[in-house]
């Protein structure tokens, strides 16, 4: 038993740090978007479009290789994505033009779409239901920590060394984990399956059944609203720290590096101390009251976004921190909405329903957040210059002004989880 828990702690610990890297090399770009924009002669919807194009192809490539991870090693899966990420994102700072960083991007999006189906239905077969949300919750707690790691890191090595250098310094630790990931042991059942829908059991279910799940559309749903809010959020901080609020771009990255990683692992640790509490309940399911809990904090992470927007120039404290509170809110939805998945799914589809989950949370989402948030800060940069501000004052107003559709979609966010309770298994 000893053995076993020892084990389980060495499997979640690898695919934690793999989960670190995973958006550390992710967000490698939004500390140092600035010196890009500079030397490429970039606009802000181009910017965003990096992260579009990213996550188009991610969303693409991640149903087949989510029905790999369940129908082969999800450790060899692993390690060859890890492997694959790391070398592109390094690659990524020989780039000469916009073109070739786009490409390099693109394969890193592959490379990265191995990383969620493999490793959280790996997850969900190493411990019991009622246990399920902290396992995830403290995976998903690489959220913020490789946020955390990208912008600290990644702002003062862009400054003092070039942005080049900075996407080679996010792209080693891929070295080491590559082949942690191969020394692991998979587990050969999941004798803890215990999929709360009775019309989820069953190997004759297959991937298309995932439709027949009234829940999994809202969760879906809810994973667009989501990663809209958090990758424009991630993406444009930085920039709109540097900016509206004049801050250095190193200060900008440590600003939003050390305030994601504080909030968002606060975040992640309230969700695994509520999320598996009171099975129960009120006669509630597991994944109901997980939904139902993620649909609070998203309404209560609106005012707190309002109020970071509400902030003036250069009060970087009040801006920071109730932005900051607002991440963290937000970062409870992983580990609970995350374990409400793997609770209303069969075990043989959980890696194809991560796939898709993820699939239509970045095509009808994420893929698209940065880019609508770029256009709208550069049509608003557009009014302000022509309203008489000169042309850096006029983009710093457009995007300080565009942040201002966080609190909007964090009220859409907390509807939408709302009816997934609603609709998940009652018991």
């Amino acid at each position: 038993m000893a053995d076993r828990s020892k084990r389980l702690r060495a499997t979640l610990l690898v695919l934690f740090l793999v989960n670190v890297l995973n958006f550390y090399d992710r967000q490698a770009l939004g500390a140092v978007l600035e010196p890009l924009r500079r030397e490429f002669h970039l606009s802000d919807a181009q910017l965003g479009g990096l992260t579009t194009a990213f996550t188009l192809l991610y969303a693409v490539a991640g149903l087949p290789l989510g029905r790999l991870a369940d129908t082969w090693s999800r450790r060899k899966l692993l390690a060859a994505g890890v492997a694959a990420w790391a070398c592109l994102t390094g690659l990524g700072g020989l780039a000469r033009n916009y073109t070739s960083l786009a490409v390099t991007r693109l394969g890193v999006g592959v490379g990265e779409a191995v990383c969620a189906p493999a490793a959280t239905s790996w997850l969900a077969g190493l411990g019991p239901a009622a246990r399920r949300t902290r396992a995830m919750a403290w995976f998903m707690m690489a959220v913020p920590v490789g946020g955390f790691l990208s912008f600290s890191l990644g702002g003062p090595v862009a400054q003092a060394f070039g942005w080049r250098v900075a996407l080679a310094v996010a792209a080693f630790p891929g070295i080491l984990l590559a082949p942690a990931l191969l020394s692991l042991r998979e587990p050969r059942a999941e004798p803890y399956d215990e999929a709360t829908a009775p019309s989820a059991s069953g190997k004759s279910a297959g991937p298309w059944h995932l439709a027949r799940i009234p829940a999994f559309g809202w969760i879906a749903a809810s994973g667009a609203i989501v990663n809209f809010a958090l990758y424009s959020f991630s993406t444009f901080l930085p920039a709109m720290l540097a900016r509206y609020h004049g801050l250095t771009i190193a200060r900008a990255g440590v600003w939003t590096g050390v305030g994601s990683g504080v909030s968002g692992c606060l975040g992640a640790l309230a969700a695994g101390a509520l999320g598996d509490r009171g099975a129960d309940r009120l006669g509630a399911s597991l994944a109901a009251r997980r939904l139902r809990l993620a649909a609070a904090t998203a309404l209560a992470a609106a005012p707190a976004a309002l109020e970071g927007a509400l902030a003036p120039a250069g009060n970087v404290a009040a801006a920071v921190g109730w932005l900051m509170l607002a991440y963290g809110l937000l970062q409870t939805y992983y580990g609970l909405v995350y374990a409400a998945i793997e609770d209303i799914v069969p075990a043989h589809l959980r890696g194809t329903a991560m796939a898709a989950y993820y699939m239509a949370m970045y095509l009808c989402g994420a893929s698209f957040g940065p880019l609508a948030t770029g256009k709208l800060s550069d049509w608003l940069a557009a009014r302000a210059a022509a309203a008489g501000s000169a042309l850096e004052a006029a983009r710093a107003t457009g995007l300080h002004q565009a942040m201002y559709s966080i609190p909007v979609l964090a009220l859409a966010l907390a509807f939408v989880l709302w009816r997934a309770a609603k609709a998940a298994p009652s018991s």
